[in-house]
């Protein structure tokens, strides 16, 4: 491996894992909680007291409003996702807010006191988009049926708690934090939601005194916006993907050259041209080999008879040293060259060591 290839898969290893959000597929559950706005609930309204006595019917009619303080709003789900980003799932929420004042067309406002709830099923769809990472945007519409409920609203002309059900709406816009890999299936969530219904009629009579009675009908409309943190865990989530490991290092490619050098006029072996030697046997052994080639080469300090001796004495040094360490003398094919093939070209009468050598070649 060249050190440019290793020093990138350094930097692979070393680099922090990215997150990738898997879809959902299978089966899920999730929840939620956070604020509730109440938009200002208008619709018809009116109030009656009659009396079995001689006395007129007296009436307050006109658009009856509220004003709500923030509340509060808390889902759960149960859902199923197809593994392409669609997900349908079956919701249950509930919402509630503090009635702040309350007026009638015509009529000064009266202070708050009551409660408005409102709860039931929704049936939701809802789409993924997988960016890349950890973080999925996602939209969703649903619809149901939700109860509207005024609490303590004996202020406004009811007695107790007035329950009353209708369709219901929704919208809603996402984004999920997939906790893959360290905890597959989970994801925080942060949604924001607007919920409607059509209006209510809420009618209740109740009798004032032992000779009045009042009667009060009011029909005001139903929408919200929610704000909520969540949490959702899908049980079949995909495990996750093995680590980036570098690919293993190839072993060092065996030599098949091995060169031998001799001190000036000389051909008796050093100790380290024995150690060249016995790694060259060594070698013979781990790879194919159909012949070992033993060249025997000379300086150009002498004349050329001699140095073709020379260069011979040196080749059979070495042969017989490769037989000592085991390899066969049959495999080996001895020549001599004298110092016609010099390593490094000199002038006639140089010594130049490098030239002063045995070329062992593993074919």
């Amino acid at each position: 491996m060249t050190l440019r290839k290793a020093l990138l898969a350094a930097t692979v290893l070393a680099l922090p894992a990215v997150a990738q959000a898997q879809p959902v597929s299978g089966l899920y559950v999730g929840a939620g909680v956070g604020a509730n706005w109440k938009f200002d609930s208008e619709g018809n309204y009116s109030r009656s007291r009659i009396s079995t006595l001689a006395v007129p019917t007296t009436t307050v009619a006109g658009q009856g409003r509220i004003n709500a303080e923030v509340g509060w709003a808390a889902v759960g789900s149960l859902g199923w996702g197809f593994g392409n980003g669609l997900r349908v799932e079956a919701e249950g929420n509930y919402r509630t807010n503090d009635i702040r004042r309350f007026k009638v067309t015509g009529s000064p406002s009266i202070p708050g006191g009551g409660y408005y709830d409102s709860f039931g099923p929704m049936v939701n769809v809802l789409y993924d988009f997988h960016i890349g990472g950890p973080i999925v945007p996602y939209v969703g519409v649903g619809a149901g049926y939700v109860w509207n409920e005024v609490r303590k609203g004996n202020r406004f002309g009811f007695a107790g708690t007035q329950t009353e059900g209708a369709f219901a709406y929704q919208g809603i816009l996402g984004l999920a934090y997939d906790m893959s890999p360290m905890v597959p299936g989970l994801a925080f969530t942060l949604e924001g939601r607007y919920l409607g219904s059509q209006a209510p009629k809420f009618d209740d009579s109740i009798r004032v005194s032992p000779t009045v009675s009042q009667h009060t009908t009011w029909k005001p409309d139903n929408n919200n916006a929610s704000v909520l943190l969540g949490v959702r865990y899908a049980f079949n989530a995909a495990p996750p993907p093995p680590p980036v490991v570098a690919p293993a290092a190839p072993p060092p490619a065996v030599a098949r050259t091995y060169l031998v050098f001799f001190d000036w006029d000389k051909a008796t072996l050093t100790e380290r041209a024995r150690q060249i030697i016995a790694e060259a046997a060594g070698a013979s052994r781990r790879v194919q080999t159909t012949r070992i080639e033993v060249a025997g080469h000379a300086d150009r300090s002498g004349s050329a008879a001699y140095n073709q001796r020379l260069s011979q004495r040196r080749a059979d040094a070495v042969a017989a040293e490769l037989v000592r360490q085991g390899v066969s003398r049959s495999e080996i094919a001895v020549s001599a060259y004298g110092e016609t093939r010099p390593l490094v070209p000199t002038a006639d009468g140089v010594r130049e060591p490098q030239n002063r050598r045995v070329e062992i070649v593993l074919k």
